[in-house]
């Protein structure tokens, strides 16, 4: 289930203020996955209000602002994550006209 385009968010980039590239670089896929699960086809889905995206071709972490009512101790970390790693946080960017794709898993070719 994919985030409402209305739907209020931040974007945290994977670039620090100064502009240095945020090592680890799968911390995104870390973050995400706590909040993930597995569906009846044993595949994961990320949680419907942190799930990675991306902008310009850079993997970004898309959080919808509603976590901070369902799950206030999940948002105060990823904010204190960005906040503690220098990086860069963006508000919705749906808002400014501007498309955040949402990251689509594809399916493995099946095995011939």
């Amino acid at each position: 289930m994919d985030m409402s385009d209305d739907e209020e968010r931040i974007v945290i980039e994977s670039v620090r203020a100064d502009g240095r590239k945020f090592r680890p670089s799968d911390w995104i896929e870390r973050i995400a996955t706590t909040l993930a699960t597995f569906g009846a086809d044993r595949r994961l889905r990320y949680a419907r209000d942190v799930q990675p995206c991306m902008f310009n071709g850079e993997k970004c972490l898309m959080v919808a602002c509603v976590l901070e009512q369902q799950n206030p101790d999940a948002y105060r970390f990823i904010l204190k994550f960005a906040e503690d790693n220098n990086l860069r946080v963006q508000p919705d960017r749906l808002g400014r006209g501007e498309k955040v794709e949402l990251e689509q898993r594809k399916s493995p070719a099946p095995a011939a």
